[in-house]
């Protein structure tokens, strides 16, 4: 008699509340974050070739022309007034999409936790959508460069890219373990510099032999193809959705509670220096971002869109080289460590990039920089770490709530900086940045000191005491 056939293994247990094998949300942010990498530098190189032509400036953005290349340049009064004028036009413009979205963001992230993750997904990849469309019309109508700011704005208000940030690592929380979730960010991340590395190569050499519209349609086309693949393949990661109402003060004070009355009294003060030194770490980074095309379009570098192009790419390889270099050195050092070689990397590659005079200089910069995204997945996993499972969507909108405030801060000030500091040190921004950062480095240091010894005193309470004779 032939045996009966034995019942199949029975699936591992997963563990509760979590979904197993969701689409992954990271070709949504590589999309989403080609159309960024796209429109950044080639918006502010149509903003100096548009206004530097209206005011008859022809040393057309740092290609070597008469005027860039001679030590006359850096006195051409013409040419820092185009360049003053470009600084300023991209601080109203960055200034007006970041206000808008910093109130926005802090509306849609936590509705998120209620309603699901991909409508928080669907609304900002298709404003980002409407912002390149808006773009376009100024190319091919010539409009006023003001409509530039009348497209940030709409993509402002269904979130801009924070939002997409905010709920990526949000549905990347919802979707991972908590001894996994750094390295499940820092690949979050490499994304990021990924898709910034294609657009700033393919950018830069695109619009050098083709101008600046067919790079935009293909900005045009990524964000439309991010919107597609949240509404129809991705799956929600939130299991237990309720409907709730969009417009009501409820998810702002969702974000408010956070900080003031979390499960422990402790997790309080980490959650609010963690925050901080978030907060100023990445407006080091967004300031000294908005200004790298503007001081290699300067004198004395005078680069020309190719070069443009590859000084980006080489500022996103940081994203992989920090993912490696994360993955590694977590093998022998704790989080809290890595995060701190990350910030001396950012640090030292500021303060080379402030004394760039010539391309080597200012290309060793970015290669000093190689650690430099390594704090920022360190941050967002222990901050990650100080909630319960069920507040990771209103943590994740607060976070965004600080980026989108860093954003604002860094435009307004680094924005401001450069053309007050151009005419004794035309570097100063980003050494100011360098100093910045010696705080975040300060406060994870002095956090993970204070865990070590608050964790001995535990030890040495729950020991037992010797007996006496």
């Amino acid at each position: 008699m032939a045996a009966e056939p034995s019942p199949p293994p029975a699936a591992p247990p997963q563990p509760p509340g979590r979904r197993p094998a969701l689409p992954a949300v990271e070709p949504l942010l590589f999309l989403a974050t080609l159309c960024v990498g796209l429109q950044g530098p080639l918006a502010t190189q149509y903003l100096w070739d548009r206004l530097g032509a209206e005011r008859g400036y022809h040393g057309h953005n740092g290609s070597g022309s008469a005027g860039c290349g001679n030590s006359s340049a850096g006195a051409d009064p013409l040419r820092q007034e185009v360049e003053a004028l470009v600084s300023h036009w991209n601080l109203y413009i960055n200034l007006g999409g970041f206000f808008v979205s910093l109130f926005s963001v802090t509306l849609l992230g936590p509705w998120s936790d209620s309603v699901g993750r991909r409508p928080a997904l669907i609304l900002p990849t298709a404003g980002l959508a409407l912002q390149t469309a808006t773009y376009l019309l100024v190319m091919y109508l010539e409009l006023h460069v003001a409509y530039f700011l009348l497209g940030r704005i709409l993509s402002g208000l269904t979130g801009d890219y924070n939002l997409i940030l905010a709920s990526s690592f949000a549905y990347v929380a919802d979707t991972s373990e908590r001894r996994a979730r750094t390295f499940r960010v820092a690949v979050l991340e490499a994304c990021l510099g990924t898709a910034g590395m294609v657009a700033s190569i393919g950018g830069g050499q695109w619009r050098r032999a083709q101008g600046y519209v067919n790079p935009f349609w293909l900005a045009f086309a990524a964000s439309l193809a991010a919107t597609l693949y949240a509404a129809l393949c991705l799956r929600e990661s939130v299991r237990q959705r309720k409907p709730a109402r969009l417009f009501t003060l409820s998810h702002y004070k969702a974000v408010y509670r956070l900080y003031t009355a979390p499960e422990h009294p402790s997790a309080r003060w980490k959650l609010i220096l963690y925050s901080l030194a978030f907060f100023l770490l990445v407006t080091v980074h967004f300031g000294s971002k908005d200004l790298y095309v503007l001081y290699e379009l300067g004198f004395p570098l005078c680069w020309a869109s190719d070069l443009i192009g590859y000084g980006s790419a080489a500022n996103y390889l940081a994203y992989l080289s920090s993912l490696a270099g994360l993955r590694l050195l977590q093998l022998c050092l704790a989080d809290t460590w890595v995060a701190e070689i990350g910030l001396i990397s950012n640090i030292a590659g500021l303060v080379v990039i402030s004394l760039a005079t010539t391309t080597p200089l200012m290309f060793t910069g970015y290669g000093v920089l190689f650690l430099s995204m390594a704090a920022t997945p360190v941050i967002r996993s222990k901050l990650s770490k100080l909630v319960s499972e069920a507040e990771q969507g209103a943590l994740f909108a607060s976070v965004a709530c600080v980026q989108g405030l860093c954003s604002l801060v860094a435009t307004g000030v680094f924005n401001s900086l450069y053309p007050a500091t151009l005419h004794f040190m035309r570097g100063f921004p980003f050494l100011f940045g360098a100093i910045i950062l010696l705080i975040p480095a300060a406060i994870i240091g002095w956090i993970e000191i204070w865990d070590s010894k608050h964790d001995y005193n535990a030890f040495q309470d729950a020991a037992p005491s010797p007996a006496k004779d």
